[in-house]
């Protein structure tokens, strides 16, 4: 039972869950609409994009393990140890993320302009949500008030991820259309709102305002405690040496390799949701209805699957992401309304399950870890660190190489009509890219015994938990 010391009220609870928000809702919008508005709105090409993309994703990779270094040796203000680095990067973020919207006058140099500022946004973001996340362990000594606190961050996050895809969404939503398209005299006039940049600007500037506004929620609501407990033994060895020592341990390579495929994938069918509902299909009056059906699919069975995880077992629970796989082939080759909602309910169902999975099996295989060598339990953090800088790269070369074929099948930035060859691209990007990298990436997962869960000390289990965070995007 946790003393009176240690318990945490409601409002330090909130305001610390109100802390995360504006990442999940900043990547929410930029997940869902990015593409579109570099394509489209920007006017660069399919070959520049996937460049944006590629350096944004990597340069956030990158940024896991230097963020983890500085901060661990960073030492403590008069405000603690973690805060100062989470107030000190919002208004650079929410700076980075208003330009990251904003149409520049010259056209010359403009992909250029996003790489930079994707990557800085990229960078930021993890340098925010790094510490951030590890303030759980500093808010009190009680485990099950850390736990609680921690299902109020996630469930916090999950409100941000539908905020931020819904409020981009609706404002946007006059920028795009068929009303370019109906008096066209040319096939290829872009199909444009002459509000565009300033409707994107809206949007952006309305996203990056949560960050300096939750921010400083959390700062009056939240304050740190100093670290009790003296460093594990595993937090001396560097992110390399690290990685080094789990990389040789086959069950959490199993469990990379497989959840690099089907994470990719999910990033994929995220990203080119509004393209092909845009350009390859007759879904453009759809798009933020469907858009909102599937974050909200995926939240409402989020507790599903939870039970399921523990009711059924892990490795059951991984076929619900395959139910995604005859759904995107639907899409892709019956593109009408009903269908598409169908798809993203079910498609919200199993992003689910993709998302709650890794990190239900992470604690299995770092308790595996420690059963055969002796380092202590500092490690897992080196296991998190790792799992997450891997799909994060594997992310951008997926996101990369996917916009690049859009460039290879002939797609006119800002045309009403595409041409057929890159109809048939985004069919493919959105019903056999995802559908290939799922099976390949159950099959790895399927493949050899899986370690068994822990059945006691627990709370090693919840300590890794509380390091992670739940993501849509």
């Amino acid at each position: 039972v946790a003393s009176r010391d240690s318990r945490l009220s409601f409002c330090t609870k909130m305001c610390y869950g109100i802390g995360g928000v504006p990442n999940q809702v900043a990547s929410s919008a930029t997940a869902f609409y990015l593409q579109l508005f570099l394509l489209d709105v920007a006017q660069i090409p399919a070959a520049q994009v996937s460049l944006v993309l590629f350096g944004g994703k990597v340069s956030g990779a990158a940024a896991d393990p230097v963020a983890g270094f500085f901060i661990n040796r960073s030492r403590r203000t008069g405000s603690g140890r973690l805060m100062p680095w989470v107030l000190g990067c919002t208004p650079f973020i929410a700076v980075a993320y208003f330009f990251l919207w904003f149409l520049p006058p010259f056209t010359s140099l403009r992909g250029l302009w996003y790489t930079i500022f994707y990557c800085l946004f990229q960078a930021l973001a993890t340098f925010f949500q790094v510490p951030y996340t590890a303030l759980t362990m500093l808010l009190t000594p009680s485990p099950r008030e850390r736990d609680s606190v921690t299902a109020y961050r996630i469930t916090m996050e999950m409100v941000g991820t539908l905020m931020g895809a819904t409020v981009h969404g609706l404002i946007v939503s006059g920028a795009h259309g068929p009303h370019g398209c109906e008096d066209a005299a040319l096939p290829r006039q872009a199909a444009l709102s002459p509000d565009a940049t300033r409707l994107y600007c809206i949007a952006a500037a309305a996203v990056a305002l949560t960050y300096p506004v939750c921010s400083s929620l959390l700062c009056l609501g939240v304050k740190e405690r100093p670290a009790s407990s003296a460093p594990a033994s595993g937090q001396g060895l560097s992110f390399l040496a690290g990685l080094a020592l789990t990389a040789r341990h086959p069950p959490y390579l199993k469990l990379v390799v497989s959840f690099l495929f089907i994470s990719a994938a999910v990033q994929v069918e995220q990203s080119y949701l509004v393209l092909f509902c845009t350009h390859a299909s007759r879904l453009h009056h759809h798009v933020q209805s469907l858009v909102l059906t599937i974050l909200v699919s995926a939240v409402l069975s989020t507790p599903l699957w939870e039970w399921v995880l523990q009711r059924f077992g892990k490795r059951t629970s991984a076929f619900g992401i395959f139910v995604m796989v005859p759904f995107a082939i639907l899409l892709a080759a019956v593109p009408t309304a009903p269908v598409a909602y169908v798809v993203v309910f079910v498609s919200g169902v199993s992003i689910a399950v993709s998302l709650l999975l890794p990190w239900s099996m992470l604690p299995d295989v770092v308790e595996d870890f420690e059963l055969q060598h002796q380092h202590g339990p500092g490690l897992e953090t080196i296991f998190y660190s790792s799992y997450v800088f891997f799909t994060k790269l594997a992310g951008a070369g997926a996101l990369g190489i996917s916009t690049l074929s859009l460039e290879f099948s002939g797609y006119q930035a800002g045309a009403c009509q595409q041409a057929e060859e890159v109809v048939v691209t985004l069919k493919v990007l959105i019903g056999a890219v995802p559908t290939c990298m799922i099976l390949i990436g159950l099959c790895i997962l399927m493949v050899g015994p899986a370690p068994k869960a822990p059945s006691q000390d627990t709370s090693r289990q919840l300590s890794l938990q509380r390091r992670t965070s739940y993501s849509l995007t």
